[in-house]
């Protein structure tokens, strides 16, 4: 039986926010791979974690999405965890991850640009409110 590969927290942290910012300009894995002269799966497996970045593709894919490399480390793990040992997910990475989606890039858009402050407090108790149903 095949081990199944698991990428490094810092791995998959970068690759989240590789697709976070790739989502937020409307790029497809597609439009990014065949800048960087890579296939679409590449990019998945970039984006998941699954295959790690090098220091000159990090470049070059900052460059594309208009961004310093640093903005792939921003609320980065501090450390990767020892062999054997269990990462405990923060909240950091939970907003992290639901950033990288496309409910969550258009939920964040569309909250941003509703001005009456009022109005977005509403839509936060609405939300707090269902989350406690849920319970």
């Amino acid at each position: 039986m095949m081990k199944q590969r698991s990428g490094n927290p810092i791995d998959k942290h970068v690759g989240t926010r590789v697709r976070m910012r790739r989502m937020m300009l409307n790029k497809s894995q597609t439009e990014l791979g065949n800048a960087l002269g890579l296939t679409f799966q590449q990019v998945h497996k970039y984006e998941k974690g699954i295959n790690r970045i090098s220091a000159s593709r990090l470049v070059q894919i900052g460059n594309f999405l208009q961004v310093p490399v640093t903005f792939f480390f921003d609320d980065a793990p501090d450390v990767a965890p020892v062999s054997g040992s269990k990462r405990v997910l923060t909240a950091q990475d939970g907003i992290a991850a639901f950033m990288a989606t496309r409910e969550g890039l258009t939920l964040a858009k569309s909250f941003m640009r509703i001005s009456s402050r009022q109005m977005r407090q509403q839509i936060v108790s609405l939300v707090e409110k269902l989350e406690a149903v849920k319970r």
